[in-house]
């Protein structure tokens, strides 16, 4: 009997050992760096953006799920989720945080953390946002890229009277939600439209439905054009406006060309794209030591102006040759 005990008591401190082993060996892996990714727009409408995100962390030899972790949140425009976001980004010590187009939870997250990275994209000035001290010298833990938004409102209207010289009354849709970028752009195309002299009325939406009821206004008011303003919710839900834009016949200028391939008539913006993938670089960069404060704000220099012809066609506009001569995309 003391035999048989024995040989139970070996058998079971053998499975002891096998169950033990794996469990130390997992602990042992090491554990992947975390990137908090915060974006305005959807997952939906904006995986070209996270594509183009993940190849620039794949220039700097780190690949998702491999040995880098990326978490995705989308807020869809939801810009008041942002503290909590951020809070929660925090409180789990997150590697760095990237938050491209979204310079609002660059700024929350500023304020709530002064030891986790933070890459930001954002338009007009990253110095006057409050985001850094100086584009060469970013100081703390913020540094990013600095693209065209609000300052390439001017020539996106143009670029519009030229396409539709006729139109003089033009709606401008704006989301006051997203304040660091609905005021500018507001500020630049009242000031434009005088110089061209136009006349231009304000529309607003910060949700699906609001962009329908704001369609279903242009509808009885009958503007002669569509100014979108730069937006990542409006990035996002392009192809819902450029649809309603065509459904009511109504010539429409956008951001970002992404638009353009699904309908709108034309766009002019930075390389939005590109300015993801340059988030993606600087944050492999931090990933492998590199410090914020040493990084110095990139400035994007690569910009899209975009024509849909099947468009332009559809709602009886003759695209002159010298518009065509110098876009970058012509879509058919």
């Amino acid at each position: 009997m003391a035999i048989d005990i024995g040989r139970r008591q070996f058998v079971v401190g053998l499975s002891g050992t096998a169950i033990a082993l794996p469990l130390a060996a997992r602990a042992q892996q090491p554990t992947l760096p975390v990137v908090g990714f915060i974006s305005g727009g959807s997952s939906d409408a904006d995986g070209r953006y996270a594509g183009a995100f993940r190849k620039g962390l794949n220039e700097i030899g780190y690949v998702d799920s491999q040995n880098v972790a990326v978490e995705y949140h989308w807020l869809e425009g939801r810009f008041d989720r942002v503290p909590a976001l951020v809070a929660d980004l925090i409180r789990r010590r997150v590697t760095v945080i990237a938050t491209p187009g979204t310079p609002v939870a660059a700024l929350a997250a500023k304020s709530a953390t002064a030891t986790i990275p933070i890459v930001f994209s954002a338009p007009g000035d990253p110095v006057q946002l409050g985001l850094v001290a100086s584009l060469a010298r970013p100081g703390g833990n913020l540094t990013g890229i600095n693209y065209f938004s609000s300052e390439l409102v001017t020539k996106r209207l143009r670029l519009l009277h030229d396409l539709v010289p006729k139109a003089i009354r033009i709606a401008v849709l704006i989301n006051p939600a997203n304040a660091l970028t609905a005021e500018p752009t507001l500020r630049e195309v009242q000031e434009a439209a005088g110089n061209i002299g136009l006349r231009i009325q304000i529309f607003n939406a910060t949700t699906i439905d609001e962009i329908d009821a704001a369609f279903g206004t242009l509808a009885n008011e009958r503007p002669d054009a569509l100014f979108v303003g730069g937006d990542a919710f409006f990035f996002s839900q392009r192809g819902q406006i450029a649809t309603l834009a065509l459904h009511e016949r109504m010539p429409a200028a956008f951001a970002n060309s992404d638009a353009v391939a699904v309908g709108g008539l034309m766009g002019y913006s930075t390389d939005i794209v590109d300015v993801f993938r340059q988030v993606g670089v600087y944050i492999g960069k931090i990933l492998k030591g590199a410090k914020p404060a040493d990084l110095p704000v990139q400035q994007s220099t690569k910009f899209v102006f975009a024509i849909n012809m099947k468009t332009a066609r559809a709602l009886g506009i003759e695209v002159p040759l010298g518009l065509l001569s110098i876009a970058d995309e012509v879509i058919e």
